[in-house]
């Protein structure tokens, strides 16, 4: 695996000691049961998998570059480079600006770039149409383009689909850079509709099924299909893909449904005419990081704490498995940690900040369970799991617990 060059204050000695620990134990990430740091009265469980991914540093080590190697340049981002507040941030103090903003709005009008300028394509990879306004302002955006290899996985694969005359199902976000990027990219040479979850999914086979009708399905699907779709022939030869940040078991849901749907249809004997059978195009960071989750899950705790950016559709997953355990906070660095009493995190289904008192219980030992987002940097993980520390009398000095947990392995 390439090693990314990408600035000290995002890595942590502590939290990358234990994932160097992990890979060599086992690197085939067999065993997905959580790290224990036993502190005495609080005891924290890490994530077997967490934190910056392979697209998530590549995009970082090319956006840092960039900045240094360009002195005195207008530096643009397309949008947020990753999603976690504090990356960005960073890059913004750095000079760095944003031509759209995370829902798609333009900020910054084509007519204010100039050719010398330098235009950065985020991890989750940008449309057909945004990339033929770059060329036009003849910018190269291949120097500076970070989409991630996943990313450009799906595309291929939906390319490929294409040419064999399937429609395209995108289990995505239908708002998300990534989802977008991605329909952009499959109507090329395909009709394609997104679906956001198993519900939608649903919606769409009783349309299949023919137990709602045309005008129904356009109106429902209306900003989510392609140009030109037809009702009565597009619907008869499928495929699917995904948001590479989807929730696998949702996306291997829906791949199921669709294709019982399908044989319901035309028979079990003809189902390879109508229906494409896809291997998971989730990326590897994403699933290691579910499945350790579930490792994570099967050990008892009083709660849970998520770490990472708000607006992160694989974070906001993470968070989503854990609350069908456990009570679950959600928070984007450690200033959300208040006090020993107070704890401000974000409610994924209300989609605000929210604060809960008591929230540590009054116990002679407390078992926290920790883990983080693929686009959040250690580092603050660490500074979370320090800050949570803090309240605790009496812990064992850190480097006794780390030396006990070195010394084991």
């Amino acid at each position: 695996m390439k090693h990314f060059d990408i600035p000290n204050y995002y890595k942590s000695n502590l939290i990358s000691r234990i994932k160097e620990l992990r890979k060599d134990d086992d690197p085939r990430k067999k065993n997905i049961s959580p790290t224990k740091l036993d502190f005495g009265p609080v005891r924290f469980f890490i994530a077997r998998h967490f934190g910056f991914c392979f697209g998530v540093e590549n995009a970082i080590e090319i956006a840092y570059r960039t900045i240094e190697e360009n002195p005195g340049k207008n530096i643009y981002l397309l949008s947020e480079m990753i999603h976690n507040p504090g990356v960005n941030g960073d890059l913004l103090n750095r000079g760095l600006k944003f031509i759209f903003n995370t829902s798609g709005w333009q900020l910054i009008d084509w007519d204010e770039l100039k050719k010398e300028d330098i235009v950065l394509i985020p991890a989750f990879g940008t449309t057909l149409e945004i990339e033929q306004a770059l060329r036009k302002k003849e910018l190269f955006i291949e120097t500076f383009d970070t989409t991630c290899p996943f990313v450009e996985k799906v595309w291929n694969r939906s390319h490929s689909l294409g040419e064999q005359g399937y429609t395209i199902i995108i289990h995505g976000k239908y708002f998300h850079e990534e989802t977008r990027a991605t329909f952009s990219h499959s109507i090329r040479n395909a009709p394609a509709v997104i679906v956001r979850d198993l519900e939608e999914a649903k919606i769409l086979c009783s349309f299949i099924l023919g137990k709602k009708g045309k005008e129904e399905f356009y109106e429902f699907f209306k900003g989510r299909l392609s140009t030109g779709f037809d009702f009565e022939k597009d619907l008869s030869r499928l495929g699917v893909v995904n948001q590479t940040t989807m929730l696998a078991s949702e996306t291997q849901e829906i791949a199921d449904l669709l294709k019982d749907t399908m044989i319901k249809m035309y028979g079990a004997e003809s189902i390879k005419d109508h229906y494409a059978d896809t291997s998971d195009t989730l990326c590897y960071a994403t699933y290691d990081n579910q499945e350790a989750t579930y490792g994570l899950l099967e050990q008892p705790a009083d709660f849970a704490v998520v770490v990472g950016g708000y607006n992160s559709s694989n974070t906001s997953h993470i968070v989503e498995l854990c609350e069908q355990k456990i009570k679950t906070y959600f928070v984007s660095s450690e200033e959300k940690i208040i006090s020993k009493n107070l704890i401000s995190h974000f409610n994924i289904h209300e989609k605000k900040e929210v604060e809960t008192n008591n929230y540590i219980p009054e116990k002679d030992v407390v078992d926290i369970l920790l883990t983080s987002g693929a686009s959040c940097p250690d580092a603050v993980v660490e500074r979370v799991m320090l800050k949570l520390l803090s309240y605790f009398k009496g812990t064992r000095s850190i480097e006794s617990v780390t030396n006990e947990l070195f010394s084991e392995n």
